[in-house]
């Protein structure tokens, strides 16, 4: 008997009145993707939202009932805008209570730098009755996790490091393999056959991507799935697809990891 694929979703939740009005660039929602995909959990959804309480509520309660894992970043400094921590305690309906574990980190590493734990440095020490820490090795602020929530720093070298702290104990699923062709050739000239070609397949994702090289356009055409055998059958129908065409298609580099 074949073993089901065992399916691990998430989605990513970017947090930050600085996202939305294009002053920061993101560079989080790249990084995330890619260690999810070597993971095998499969990202379903990414949202990026302003730093209002209603907003965090909503969009995390809408999630994480929806998939594995929520992955949020930003709003969990020291500044009065930085209010997802007690925003997703609101959601989850617990207490914002403060840490002593968080604390005592924070009180360390100020005492290191002769500096004083004030009452703002004090607010990132603030998580829901319950949270796991996620440790934080560049400036010692704790992320957290509760249920499947994952809260992280917006500062990419800091979400970075929580990221690699919290990933050792999440639920890896089954990978992505992935097959990758570009042609010289527009998507109009191919949309026809690839859509038979999509009917044919339904277990693979059919997807396709148009560049412009030289003045001409063309569209590189990438092929996933979680059954390798599906993949490769497909790929070698659509190498014959393009052949038939006239065009010799430009094979790169096979992947099981989705990338």
């Amino acid at each position: 008997m074949t073993k089901k694929p065992d399916i691990v979703t998430a989605a990513i939740l970017l947090i930050g009145n600085e996202l939305l009005s294009g002053r920061t660039k993101d560079a989080n929602l790249n990084y995330i993707a890619r260690q999810l995909v070597v993971m095998g959990i499969h990202l379903r959804e990414v949202r990026v939202i302003a730093d209002e309480e209603g907003d965090i509520v909503s969009a995390v309660n809408d999630l994480r009932v929806r998939y594995n894992y929520v992955f949020t970043t930003g709003g969990i400094g020291p500044t009065h805008d930085d209010i997802t921590s007690k925003s997703i305690a609101k959601a989850m309906g617990r207490p914002y209570v403060l840490s002593k574990k968080a604390k005592s980190i924070l009180q360390e590493y100020y005492d290191g730098l002769d500096r004083e734990l004030n009452s703002a440095r004090l607010q990132m020490a603030h998580i829901p009755e319950g949270a796991k820490l996620i440790r934080n090795s560049i400036s010692q602020a704790p992320g957290f996790r509760i249920e499947n929530v994952i809260v992280m720093a917006g500062i990419p070298a800091v979400m970075r490091a929580m990221f690699e702290d919290v990933a050792g104990v999440l639920k890896c699923g089954t990978k992505t393999h992935s097959r990758s062709m570009s042609v010289m050739l527009g998507e109009g000239d191919i949309a026809t056959p690839l859509s038979d070609l999509q009917q044919r397949y339904a277990c693979v994702e059919i997807g396709s991507y148009p560049f412009n090289k030289d003045r001409r356009f063309g569209t590189t055409l990438v092929l996933r799935g979680i059954q390798v055998e599906q993949v490769n059958s497909a790929y070698e129908e659509l190498w014959d697809i393009i052949m038939g065409l006239g065009v010799l298609p430009e094979e790169e580099t096979a992947s099981s990891d989705g990338t």
